[in-house]
């Protein structure tokens, strides 16, 4: 391939990750910000504690199972339309959300939609970068959408500490709204100058099963164990990270805030930090995400030991960022490698709904648990669900060929 050509690829691939990262940071910016603004919607009375829990475990259903419904969609439905509409949808939703909030139905309904709506983003869009980018390139924009979902973390938190609760979700619906405008441009460009085509890839032609079988031998069960262990570690404590900062250290909501944004700013490393470890250890996805959940695993370890709050938010902080190299292992090294495949976008959305089946699960328990085994009992909890992450990694399946 000549020189010339791989500069084109490369600046192709280069305007549509950025893109797509772009979209991918409102997504995330939108699904932070009831953390961010919880504490002030619970001191303000209009949802107390039992029913932010409810909420979020609502909204990290809808949004499983639309990354189920939609993955499977995505292999058919161009990628112009699923993310463009999502983001369009969800902004409505985001809009309404605080107008409704005498509601608490009403409010779970459409916080419930915007889950879903949230959803059509992620596996289609990581279907049209994988089948229209190199493989190196198309790595490097998962990289780019993976570290937008961690700083959608700390943006939410600055919106938080400039704006009412009411307002994050107005300025959040308006982000929403602008790239759901700019992606279907962009999509519309992109297919007229061939940047993108679809239908390169196809899943095979093969008896009923054969696709699972495909994914089977692609390690698709250990990488589904991974992604509920790292989904719960990724979205929910950090959805409850500021309620922890205000009932287990005892900051006040405003500098909870603040100690959010910088944590969560500090957290967002962790996709290049990743890539960095992934390189050290000679490209091994396996051994790179065991060091990342043996890390995690101490490091809860060191929050349930320390008691000093500026040590303990510190290890938090770190067990977060370990157990967040695992999964950007998973989302941007594994998923990508599926091209071949034809099947990413389901086998995405697939790994997506499941890592999300088990954040809104475990945000109900963890909001009741907060009361009846204390935070303490909480760490230990998620201490264990990295020492899982650790067995998982471990490489039984070359100790047994060996054998």
């Amino acid at each position: 391939m000549s020189q010339n050509k791989l500069n084109s690829k490369a600046k192709n691939a280069l305007m549509l990750g950025t893109l797509c990262t772009l979209a991918y940071l409102a997504v995330y910016i939108a699904r932070n910000i009831l953390g961010t603004v919880q504490p002030q919607i619970e001191a303000a009375g209009v949802l107390d504690k039992e029913a932010l829990g409810v909420l979020s475990s609502i909204y990290f259903t809808c949004y499983a199972c639309g990354q189920l419904v939609n993955g499977l969609l995505g292999n058919r439905i161009k990628a112009k339309y699923m993310m463009s509409f999502g983001l369009a949808f969800a902004g409505v939703c985001t809009l309404l959300f605080p107008l409704m909030s005498a509601s608490v139905m009403t409010v779970y309904i459409v916080y419930g939609a915007t889950g879903f709506f949230l959803s059509m983003i992620y596996a289609p869009m990581t279907k049209v970068v994988a089948e229209n980018t190199e493989p190196l390139h198309a790595t490097r924009c998962a990289l780019g959408y993976s570290f937008a979902s961690y700083v959608g973390s700390p943006a939410a938190g600055v919106l938080a500490a400039f704006l009412t609760w009411q307002g994050v979700f107005f300025a959040s619906s308006g982000v929403l709204l602008f790239m759901a405008v700019s992606c279907f441009v962009c999509f519309l460009v992109f297919e007229k100058k061939g940047i993108v085509q679809y239908g390169k890839f196809q899943a095979p032609k093969t008896a009923p099963g054969g696709g699972i079988k495909v994914l089977v031998r692609h390690k698709i069960i250990k990488f589904t164990l991974i992604a509920i262990l790292t989904g719960i570690i990724r979205t929910t404590v950090v959805h409850w990270l500021t309620t922890y900062i205000v009932e287990h250290l005892g900051f006040d909501t405003d500098t909870a805030a603040l100690i959010y944004t910088v944590a969560t700013v500090a957290i967002s490393a962790s996709a290049f930090l990743a890539v960095f470890l992934y390189g050290r250890l000679k490209q091994n996805i396996d051994m790179t995400v065991l060091v990342s959940f043996l890390t995690a695993a101490l490091s809860f370890l060191l929050v349930f030991l320390c008691k000093q709050p500026t040590l303990n938010i510190s290890f938090m902080v770190l067990a977060i960022l370990a157990a967040n190299c695992a999964s950007t292992m998973l989302w941007s090294i594994y998923c990508p490698s599926l091209r071949d495949t034809g099947m990413v976008s389901s086998a995405t959305g697939f790994l997506d709904f499941m890592s999300y089946m088990a954040a809104a699960a475990s945000s109900t328990i963890f909001a009741k648990a907060a009361g009846s085994i204390g935070w303490n009992g909480l760490i230990l909890v998620w201490f264990g669900l990295m020492a899982v992450g650790v067995m998982i990694s471990l490489p039984f399946d070359k100790f047994l060929k060996k054998r």
